[in-house]
């Protein structure tokens, strides 16, 4: 009973659970595995309620109404309060259409927000796993890896994938966790590759915390051709200095 309510873990270990995009922070930023609600196919779009929107229909109000009352905030603008607010910019207004190129939506969910009478979440749910969030501890507070991008999650199928991802994590920690560390330390101290190596996952870009840096992924030596190995001389041929 001691082992089932105490396991023989470095530190506690939390999961945190949220249904959508609108509440995730307190989960990433406070869990060491938390479960955020997504879904993998294109949003769903009623133009005619896009439209609605744009002439300003008092049936459709911007927000759902959740700032009607407070003051005026003038005539609802699409390309100021929804386009122009994306993240990556993947969406357009043009004939009266909205077009969302949807491989570059990250989910934020600030234009259901604003308009949620017109866009809705696709039908393909399931959710996105991410790790190694804690508050000050060892190393300081820091926000949980996307570790995998979409599992499926339905009333009917078992959750084996999901256990399958936990029970390596598990193991690792307990093996490799130092006394009152975090699984977000131990990863911050043996490298993210060590993570994907022990769940057997592979790299994807959507690990990457801040593009366009290094995404903490190292090969190693028999996975490069040629090896560390090189001709000094050679290499100055091509990189005079």
């Amino acid at each position: 009973q001691d082992e089932l309510h105490r396991p023989a873990f470095p530190y506690k270990f939390q999961f945190k659970f949220d249904g959508c995009a609108n509440c995730c922070v307190a989960s990433i930023a406070r869990s060491d595995l938390s479960f955020i609600g997504t879904w993998k196919d294109d949003i769903r779009i009623d133009q005619d309620a896009v439209n609605k929107y744009v002439e300003n229909d008092a049936g459709y109000p911007a927000n759902a109404g959740a700032f009607r009352g407070s003051r005026d905030w003038g005539p609802f603008d699409l390309e100021k309060e929804v386009l122009s607010l994306c993240p990556t910019k993947c969406m357009m207004f043009k004939d009266k259409k909205l077009f969302i190129d949807n491989p570059n939506c990250t989910r934020c969910m600030h234009c259901i927000n604003v308009m949620p009478r017109a866009l809705k979440i696709g039908k393909e749910t399931g959710c996105s796993m991410l790790i190694g969030a804690k508050a000050p501890i060892l190393d300081g507070a820091q926000m949980g890896t996307l570790l995998v991008p979409f599992i499926e999650v339905n009333p009917d199928n078992d959750y084996e994938a999901i256990v399958d991802v936990i029970e390596p994590i598990w193991d690792w920690w307990m093996e490799e966790g130092k006394n009152r560390e975090r699984v977000g330390e131990l990863i911050m101290r043996q490298g993210f590759q060590t993570l994907l190596e022990v769940t057997g996952l592979k790299a994807l870009p959507q690990m990457v915390q801040y593009p366009r840096t290094n995404p903490y992924i190292f090969w190693k030596e028999d996975e490069v051709e040629g090896g560390w190995e090189r001709d000094v001389d050679e290499y100055r041929k091509h990189h005079l200095r």
